[in-house]
């Protein structure tokens, strides 16, 4: 079975068609769940989702709020399945999704992989991401394919991943998936990316603009720092090549630093000097030239 998760949060607007999406699967043998969590909704969600729960592949759970990765927790913990892929409420799928998965589902695969599309609120397509596709390999294996190729490696809704090998998400903490998604690759003994593109990212006003509350905004930069201190212990201690360590230092590194561009002016002195503390630079491995300009610079500003 898949369970499908979906935390929510005064998504009355959008919490229907993420359902439907799924509801709408094309003929598959895969038999799923949908187990949806509203994380203190205050609009008219749980009446929305009530009207078609009498659907029995619907759940509904209630809970305080307590924030996303709290809820995904939750949700984890109410499934059935042996695969969860996580949706969020304001995203929908592809009616092909399960149909294309389903061999690999029979195959007992740990973790498969597909692309998603960025669309905006008409459904038009805004961006295709680029990945590596892959047949079967590890999962060390497959975060080096693709370590370089992919900028989403760690968004959660790229994947179905077998509950076994699921992580809990760092409670009351913002960037959960940061934290967590490059160590669920690493744990799988098999892996698959697929040349398919299966999630329809929703880009709208609230989801590309920053919180105007600067408190919020400052621990979601403290809880990305922790998260990068503790992917770097891990790395130092994971049974993995000395290659994949640079590299999953490399990718961590890197994602700290592309946030620095948005930042405003309070926000990122106070980021840069934990940067600094840091010393990143060290974590960039020297293998061509380009990577010797970046080290250098990196030494430089961070």
């Amino acid at each position: 079975m898949i369970s499908f998760i979906i935390p929510t949060y005064n998504a009355e607007k959008t919490i229907q068609n993420t359902i439907n999406s799924i509801l709408k699967q094309s003929e598959t043998s895969l038999e799923y769940e949908i187990i949806v969590v509203d994380d203190g909704s205050t609009d008219n969600t749980k009446n929305l989702i009530q009207e078609i729960e009498s659907n029995q592949k619907i759940k509904y759970y209630s809970k305080e709020n307590s924030g996303v990765a709290d809820t995904r927790n939750f949700g984890v913990q109410k499934s059935n399945g042996e695969y969860i892929i996580f949706v969020d409420s304001d995203d929908y799928v592809s009616q092909n999704l399960l149909k294309d998965i389903e061999p690999y589902i029979k195959q007992n695969i740990d973790l498969i992989k597909w692309n998603p599309l960025f669309v905006d609120e008409n459904k038009e397509i805004l961006s295709t991401p680029k990945s590596a596709y892959f047949d079967i390999v590890t999962g060390e294996e497959g975060f080096n394919l693709l370590f370089g190729k992919d900028n989403l490696i760690d968004c959660l809704w790229n994947y179905a991943i077998k509950k076994e090998i699921m992580l809990e998400f760092p409670k009351g903490t913002y960037h959960e998936d940061f934290a967590t998604m490059p160590l669920v690759i690493l744990n799988a003994k098999t892996m698959v990316s697929l040349n398919k593109f299966e999630y329809y990212y929703v880009q709208t006003e609230n989801s590309i603009m920053r919180s105007n509350d600067k408190q919020i905004n400052k621990k979601k930069l403290q809880d990305k720092l922790i998260h990068f201190d503790n992917l770097i212990k891990k790395a130092n201690n994971m049974n993995i090549s000395k290659k994949t360590k640079e590299n999953l230092k490399i990718y961590a590194t890197n994602s700290m630093i592309v946030v620095v561009k948005d930042l405003e002016k309070e926000e990122k002195e106070f980021y840069i000097k934990e940067l600094k503390k840091r010393k990143i630079s060290k974590h960039i491995k020297i293998r061509n030239f380009k990577q010797l300009l970046k080290k250098a610079y990196l030494r430089i500003k961070y």
